[in-house]
């Protein structure tokens, strides 16, 4: 039998393990900032490029997209070529996949900050970035399908599946959530409004973890966990039940995310009927993955690398117990909305995502560079620490969230509410905050001593390159052996039959719940009082948007009674008809918002901005005080976005638009006119106008600030429907 001799790409395998290490502690560094603006919320005063609505969306996407996602292309780049005897099939196409995706993730580190966000969970990036995103996944997908095709080993392995699957679905996922109408280089609205929005944003949301920081990381699992222990896969029946099973039913567990909401209830349930099932294939992953260890338990006490894999198996086996519980009516009543998501979110992305790409990255850096860990006592100390940030993090939060929920549900005996304040609650759990912090702190260290380690063995060891590797040309199947084959057999040899059935699978449920929602009329009933947005408040809603309002504050009240006690009447479907995001928010920091129009003044709302503690003593709320800057709002496509929301179907006339600036400016003078019933406003007012003056600068009316259309758009929020007590 001829050999062919090749080399495997390693230099493409070590870029991006370079940039996981990067991103991931630039991602860290950012949430423990996030973290510690909890406690000190004005610590970034005045900047508005680091406020935490901003910097949030940072966080997650630096996390996701490039610190997991970096670690999942080495892993995918290292694997994929000797699980097929191949060299990538065009190191063009790895070298574009790799400086394609550092310069998106430059891309949102500049543009989140500056306020250019879509809103939309996970899928906040504007749409030219979102496009080069597709772009660069395609070329992945390419060069990964091309390395199959010239491929010189018949069979494809549980691995691929999973990398195949991935590719595919985010692709979906990515392009059907960021269908967007652009109004300029870096603006856009959602193809989609409210709830219809809302599903296929969670379509998009719960799929994205599953897709992007599960299914390709439970290949990368079937890979490194049996190469470094040395032992088979417990079973391989086991692996293709957890393959088909998860991939099918996880597709239908979004709406999960939008339980007691607006949301048709039949999407609802279907979502938790879908939810509950996942933990069957979960688990089997889980346990196929621990069991592959037997008989190498004693290997685990000793090698860092194992035991970094066998506690993210066992967070990804906590964490996915967890979300079907959550996904359960009874149980999400208590946890939605509160830190107790927080905690559930942070075992998956610290343990499963954090400590598989620790391990990973410890046991191929070595190899790949011909030495050994510069020190594995470095390696331990870093486990141990970042086991104990996990838990430091995670249990507060638990007991946070748990608190929260409690306090806003609590009636006194004469039915008004314990807790009527929501501040009450805010300044109970401060302490888990605190706490919650110093879990950061630990596991954010543990990746500087990462970084340290790695940096050590690097220098210590010879150059990363590309490796020699000889195997056979791939050879042509006997029809004898063919006829024997069962069909799964005969799957696993042809990558292109199982990425067609793979798409089947995904579709199907997405398709079910996502297409009944927008083409049947019923299940978005419309109500005849809700207007459009004026466009002074159609401004203000960009603004919210803009400063990342949606982090901390969800517009959705829950038919609760403790909720409509507290903030009024439940969310109706056709409330949100024209709102191009939706902004239901998936967090309440701060109360909700969507009874809120004309509950407090325009002073409150003024001086609240301003200085939130001034207005409600322990607030936890950062000022913003450049939406008081002395500049004129940019109102200029104004009468862009109003044409726009029209194309989507908000029922603006022409001559609405026409009027467009005029109306703006009327409804901003009335608000100012407003303002001036206070007189510490007017005192104010008149020095802030005198001192310009002095200054020969020009005065900028208040009324052309962007304080004024904000204050606009919060008045606005809930009034369409008739509130008997909106106090």
């Amino acid at each position: 039998m001829e050999m062919q001799q090749f080399y495997y790409d390693n230099k493409i395998v070590k870029k991006f393990i370079y940039a996981t290490i990067v991103f991931g502690v630039v991602g860290m560094l950012v949430g423990l900032i996030l973290a510690f603006m909890f406690l000190f919320p004005n610590v970034t005063e005045g900047i508005s490029w680091l406020s935490f609505g901003r910097l949030r969306p940072l966080h997650t996407n630096a996390v996701i997209f490039a610190f997991v996602g970096n670690a999942m292309f080495a892993g995918v780049y290292y694997s994929l070529q000797r699980l097929l005897k191949a060299r990538m099939f065009s190191d063009f196409l790895s070298n574009l996949n790799f400086w394609g995706w550092q310069l998106i993730i430059v891309a949102a580190a500049v543009s989140l900050p500056l306020g250019y966000t879509s809103s939309k969970e996970y899928a906040e990036l504007e749409w030219p970035i979102d496009i080069a995103i597709a772009l660069i996944w395609v070329v992945f997908g390419i060069n990964m399908i091309g390395t199959m095709l010239k491929r010189r080993e018949r069979h494809l392995y549980v691995a691929i599946w999973f990398y195949i699957a991935t590719f595919i679905t985010v692709a979906v996922l990515h392009i059907f959530n960021s269908l967007e109408l652009p109004i300029s280089a870096m603006k856009s609205y959602s193809v989609y409004a409210g709830v219809q929005d809302a599903l296929v944003q969670w379509w998009y949301g719960h799929n994205a973890v599953a897709f992007f920081l599960t299914t390709p990381f439970l290949g990368l699992m079937y890979y490194f966990v049996p190469k470094v222990a040395n032992r088979p896969v417990y079973s391989y029946r086991l692996s293709i039940i957890h393959f088909w099973s998860l991939i099918f039913l996880y597709i239908w567990a979004g709406p999960h995310h939008l339980l007691y909401s607006a949301l048709p209830t039949w999407a609802q349930n279907l979502g938790v009927v879908f939810s509950v099932m996942l933990i069957a294939p979960s688990w089997g992953g889980m346990i196929n993955g621990l069991l592959t260890l037997r008989g190498v338990w004693d290997k685990v006490r000793v090698e860092p690398v194992l035991k970094f894999f066998v506690v993210a198996m066992t967070g990804y086996g906590m964490a996915t117990f967890e979300g079907p519980m959550l996904s359960l009516k009874n149980v999400n009543a208590i946890a939605h909305y509160t830190d107790w998501i927080i905690a559930h979110v942070h075992v998956g992305a610290l343990a499963w995502n954090g400590f598989m790409a620790f391990g990973i990255i410890y046991w191929l850096i070595p190899r790949m560079s011909k030495g050994t860990l510069y020190s594995t006592k470095l390696a331990n100390f870093h486990f141990w620490i970042g086991t104990l940030g996990i838990i430091l993090y995670a249990l507060p939060m638990y007991v946070a969230g748990f608190l929260q929920a409690s306090m806003w549900k609590q009636f006194n005996p004469d039915g008004t509410l314990t807790y009527g304040n929501f501040l009450e609650t805010v300044t109970q759990i401060i302490p888990m905050y605190w706490m919650r912090a110093v879990g950061g702190t630990l596991y954010l260290a543990g990746m500087l001593v990462l970084v340290y380690n790695i940096v050590q063995t690097v220098r210590n060891s010879d150059a990363i390159e590309d490796e020699l590797a000889e195997a056979p040309a791939l050879e042509e199947i006997s029809t004898k052996r063919k006829r024997g084959e069962k069909y799964h057999t005969w799957l696993e040899r042809r990558p292109i039959q199982m990425a067609i059935l793979a798409t089947v699978a995904i579709l199907i449920g997405g398709i079910i719940q996502i297409v009944p929602t927008i083409m049947v009329k019923s299940n978005i009933p419309t109500i005849a009082s809700v207007k459009p947005y004026t466009p002074l408040e159609l401004e203000g809603r960009d603004l919210y948007i803009r400063e990342g309002c949606v982090s901390c504050h969800s517009q959705s009240v829950r038919p609760f009674r403790s909720e409509v006690e507290r903030y009024g009447p439940q969310a109706k479907a056709g409330e949100f008809v024209y709102d191009h995001p939706f902004l239901w928010g998936s967090k309440r920091t701060g109360p909700d918002l969507q009874r809120v129009g004309q509950k407090y003044n325009d002073n409150w709302h003024f001086n609240h901005f301003w200085s939130p503690q001034s207005i409600s003593a322990g607030s936890i709320m950062p000022g913003y005080k450049w939406l008081f800057d002395n500049k004129p709002m940019d109102v200029s496509m104004t009468e862009k976005k109003m044409k726009a929301m029209a194309t989507l179907g908000v029922p603006y006339t022409e001559e609405q638009i026409a009027n467009g600036q005029k109306d703006l400016r009327a409804q901003a003078i009335k608000i100012e006119e407003s303002l001036k019933n206070d007189p510490d406003f007017v005192k104010s007012y008149e020095e802030s106008k005198k001192k310009a003056e002095a200054r020969g600068e020009k005065f900028v009316p208040m009324n052309e600030r962007e304080i004024v259309a904000l204050i606009a758009y919060m008045q606005r929020l809930g009034t369409d429907i008739k509130v008997k007590d909106n106090k």
